[in-house]
């Protein structure tokens, strides 16, 4: 039997189900997994700062208990988001990142924007209210664009200071306000490389709770320009075969899936599934 998540808004006042705990080093983990007896965990007396029902699992409402920083329990570790996405149950993966991204909300938002007073949770809905100013402020998602570049049988594929060492990937940015997903893609292309694209076509898109994005994937085909690094974003950038790459991302994530569709599309192989 298939286990399955749905999500949606709980009261927390409701004395019932199951929690995952979340910290800025990341999930609570046990011998069992992420889930806990929400009654047990109030046993602990931990630091929280605020709980989100955030929907159910196998039919059991399922909580968020929202910490400020880790603390060291007994018999328990901490793991970050990335662990996940990388091993184990992808379905699993994709509630703890929805958890993630409103437990990094709920930490930003303790507190009105506009005059500072304390904000509250804004009960059946997923907002935190200011009264004083009238406000909601909604969990954030920030849209941003990955596109694989390509050229006949070569691909573009470049690598931030930040990847992991030897890994490259395609290009990707956050789109500004008031700009489109294609003028995104061709003004980070520009920025990041000097290329200019051609034939932008959209390809699919996947949550990137890293904290907040929403990833638009594109491929665009080459236009014109040599290659010029914008040296504080980007350490390498070059052209590979598509018969000798690098060391690629992750297999579950949109910069994969990009570069393995092509490479599927010009071998005539069957299409890889884009990740949730």
């Amino acid at each position: 039997m298939t286990r399955r998540w749905t999500t949606a808004v709980l009261d927390p006042q409701r004395n019932e189900g199951r929690a995952v705990v979340h910290s800025p080093q990341g999930f609570l983990m046990g011998e069992e997994g992420v889930l806990f007896s929400r009654q047990w965990l109030a046993s602990l007396d931990l630091p929280l700062l605020s709980e989100h029902g955030i929907g159910h699992f196998d039919g059991e409402p399922v909580y968020l208990w929202v910490l400020p920083q880790a603390v060291e329990l007994p018999g328990l570790a901490w793991q970050g988001l990335r662990q996940f996405m990388l091993q184990g149950d992808f379905a699993v993966y994709q509630k703890l990142g929805y958890a993630a991204q409103i437990a990094t909300w709920a930490r930003e938002h303790r507190f009105c924007g506009a005059c500072g007073q304390p904000t509250v949770q804004v009960p059946g809905e997923r907002a935190m209210y200011c009264a004083a100013d009238d406000l909601r402020f909604y969990p954030r998602i920030s849209p941003s664009m990955i596109v694989l570049i390509t050229r006949g049988d070569e691909i573009l594929l470049a690598r931030s200071p930040r990847f992991v060492t030897g890994i490259y990937s395609v290009l990707a940015g956050f789109a500004e306000p008031g700009e489109s997903a294609e003028d995104c893609v061709r003004r980070e292309v520009m920025e990041e490389v000097r290329l200019t694209v051609r034939n932008i076509q959209y390809i699919g898109s996947q949550c990137w709770p890293f904290p907040h994005s929403m990833m638009l994937g594109f491929h665009a085909e080459y236009e014109s320009g040599e290659i010029i690094r914008q040296p504080e974003e980007i350490e390498d950038a070059r052209w590979f075969s598509i018969h000798d790459l690098p060391p690629l991302p992750a297999n579950r994530s949109i910069a994969r899936y990009l570069i393995d569709l092509y490479l599927a599309r010009r071998s005539g192989a069957p299409e890889p599934v884009l990740p949730g």
